[in-house]
């Protein structure tokens, strides 16, 4: 007997059938307050987690069964070099001050911001919201090094209430 082994050739890309690579890591944009905010390196990657919930009825086998808990979303990590924009540590400073409590500002720590990921056209391919995030570390110079070659960076931490993916981004049309 014959085994006809059937392939299903999907493009992965639906307007730009020809392109095969996946998006590269390196080219993004952060976005809060309006403004792209100048000189991210790194940013950790979105991560949700939804915890397992086991439970059995009693007159069941002696088998699991599994349902979905609550869900979690892991911080976001943004690195820069370091330079004179203040915007990561006017960000920091709004959820600490050494004014103490008086100096924390409950009105605008909390910020919602866009990751962008760009195409090497520089056009944007994917876009998420990520929504009430605030500041929980502030690194504002990394470990210095007399023997080093390493640029100084600067780095957020952010806790923040999920994201989503904002659909009206599509895939552009590459040229």
């Amino acid at each position: 007997m014959f085994h006809r082994i059937i392939r299903y050739i999907m493009a992965k890309f639906s307007v730009n059938t020809h392109r095969h690579d996946p998006y590269k890591t390196f080219k993004f944009r952060v976005i809060w307050d309006g403004s792209v905010i100048a000189g991210i390196s790194g940013i950790g990657g979105l991560h949700r987690i939804t915890e397992v919930i086991d439970y059995r009825d009693g007159g069941d086998s002696s088998q699991m069964r599994t349902s979905p808990g609550l869900t979690r979303f892991e911080p976001i990590v943004l690195e820069r070099g370091l330079t004179h924009d203040r915007a990561f540590e006017d960000w920091a400073n709004l959820v600490f001050s050494i004014q103490g409590d008086a100096g924390t500002s409950l009105k605008n720590y909390r910020k919602d911001i866009i990751i962008q990921l760009l195409n090497l056209q520089g056009s944007v391919v994917k876009s998420y919201h990520i929504y009430r995030c605030w500041v929980s570390e502030y690194l504002p110079i990394s470990t210095l090094d007399a023997t080093g070659n390493e640029p100084a960076l600067e780095r957020l931490v952010l806790q923040h209430e999920g994201w989503e993916r904002d659909e009206a981004v599509g895939e552009p049309a590459e040229f």
